[in-house]
């Protein structure tokens, strides 16, 4: 990934956090015919390794899980809030014009050798662990045993488990950090005025990460 240096987040618990807010995951891997890419909704187990382990399960039918090169990393992608940003924001353009539209994200990239799991057991725990984590929050929380024995176990029959030991992370913070604090003032006002959730999700990321040291845009 693409990292200047005032982008990069190398803290491991952001990076976590990031991934746990956000657990739908782009599962990239090389197979026989080329690329292959999922999107796969994943549970961290931060303690598990040191950079953590990623758990989740395919379906069956889906042959991802048999036709992987296991001598080659796996890539995860977590996509955080990312938004559009118009120059129409910034003070420089009312002072220069001499600026251009640019978009704003936040992004983790987990890589590591993908191993399959075809173990009933771990595959329970697993799918129990995500639904867990998904429904926590809500007044009435629905867990796995909620549904009949029988149901669950012919429904584990049809995924097959995959679990990455991250062996490499990187973290990407693009949130105006390269420019001006006035231009950044601009950015999280007009963010706020949208009034969605991923506008003021990215303008509270605009005004907590700061401008780079003595207001240096690059």
């Amino acid at each position: 990934m693409y990292q200047p240096p005032h982008f990069r987040e190398d803290n491991r618990e952001v990076q976590h956090a990031l991934i746990r807010a956000h657990p739908l995951g782009l599962l990239v891997t090389l197979g026989s015919a080329g690329l292959v890419a999922n999107p796969i909704p994943f549970v961290l187990d931060a303690s598990a390794s040191p950079l953590g382990t990623l758990k989740a399960h395919l379906s069956r039918a889906n042959t991802q899980w048999q036709d992987f090169d296991s001598d080659l990393e796996a890539l995860v992608v977590f996509q955080g809030p990312e938004t559009y940003i118009t120059p129409s924001w910034y003070a420089a353009k009312r002072e220069h014009g001499k600026v251009v539209p640019t978009w704003n994200y936040a992004i983790v990239q987990a890589y590591g050798r993908m191993r399959v799991v075809d173990d009933p057991d771990w595959l329970l725990r697993q799918i129990t662990a995500m639904t867990d984590v998904q429904e926590v929050a809500r007044p009435e929380p629905w867990n796995v045993g909620d549904a009949p024995a029988p149901f669950v176990a012919a429904q584990l029959k049809g995924i097959v488990g995959i679990e990455i030991e991250i062996t490499r992370i990187e973290g990407k913070w693009k949130v105006s950090q390269n420019r001006s604090e006035a231009d950044r003032q601009g950015v999280a006002e007009g963010l706020r005025l949208a009034e969605d959730d991923a506008s003021r999700h990215m303008a509270d990321l605009v005004d907590a990460r700061g401008a780079l040291p003595g207001g240096r845009q690059s």
